[in-house]
């Protein structure tokens, strides 16, 4: 296997300057951009799988990690979704080249839709893979019992509990509330693309009817969901990986 491209780039000015951590593999377009989930890094099994496709197929692809992620600069606790988004859209407009296809995750998949907002171009298609809209407000806040809520007002952090890592996770009153400026859920959401949503049912962190809602929010675009009865949230499994794959590889020609 050849190994991809590492680069690094800075973006923003001043305090808010931030080093982007990059994996960027050359080859056919639409290059394949990952987005990775909340607290996830571009070298996870997914994201690493997806890349030894592309090698594979003569694709691009390109991979990066968020501020506060993985190899890249800043503090976690810093992050916000508009900072990340910032990060993305950087790193899309510098690598990827026209149209790419996004692949997000969990996290990944808010960003993908977020990302597919902002660019000038549409993208060639979407892959959202148990994709988390709208997951501070709809998924966290909303769920959060009275003191968790009452620790983030008045503490600014909660540090949760996670299956995935024996850290707890800090989630901030900053990351809440300025989530608030990116939600997608209340109105009709246009990505100007096919999409192609994979979601496992039992999943305990995004639940599929939370996938549901997004697909009705997708009037405009041409959407296809496959719900995987015995999926979990990472959908990492051999099975799962090769449907991922199949997903990438024919959302672009339905553009």
């Amino acid at each position: 296997m050849t190994d991809p491209v590492s680069e690094r780039f800075t973006h923003g000015e001043g305090d808010s300057a931030r080093e982007i951590a990059v994996l960027r593999r050359e080859g056919a377009g639409p290059c394949v951009v990952w987005l990775g989930g909340f607290l996830s890094e571009m070298t996870a099994t997914k994201a690493t799988a997806l890349d030894r496709w592309a090698e594979a197929a003569g694709r691009a692809m390109l991979r990066f990690d968020y501020s506060g992620h993985g190899a890249s600069s800043a503090r976690f606790e810093d992050g916000t979704i508009g900072l990340w988004l910032e990060d993305a859209l950087a790193a899309i407009e510098r690598f990827a080249g026209p149209s790419p296809v996004l692949v997000g995750s969990s996290m990944g998949g808010w960003m993908a839709l977020l990302a597919a907002r902002a660019m000038a171009e549409p993208p060639a298609g979407l892959v959202l893979i148990a994709p988390a809209a709208d997951f501070t407000e709809e998924l966290m806040w909303a769920r959060f019992p009275a003191e968790v809520r009452r620790a983030i007002l008045e503490e600014g952090v909660y540090r949760r509990p996670t299956q995935y890592s024996p850290r707890p996770t800090p989630i901030t009153r900053r990351l809440i509330e300025e989530g608030r400026d990116h939600l997608l859920l209340g109105g009709p959401i246009r990505t100007r693309a096919p999409v192609h949503i994979l979601q496992g049912m039992e999943d305990p962190d995004v639940p599929w009817e939370h996938a549901l809602r997004l697909v009705e929010r997708l009037a405009e675009d041409d959407v296809v969901v496959t719900l995987i009865k015995d999926g979990d949230h990472r959908l990492s499994r051999d099975e799962d990986i090769a449907r991922i794959i199949e997903a990438v590889d024919g959302v672009a020609p339905r553009a």
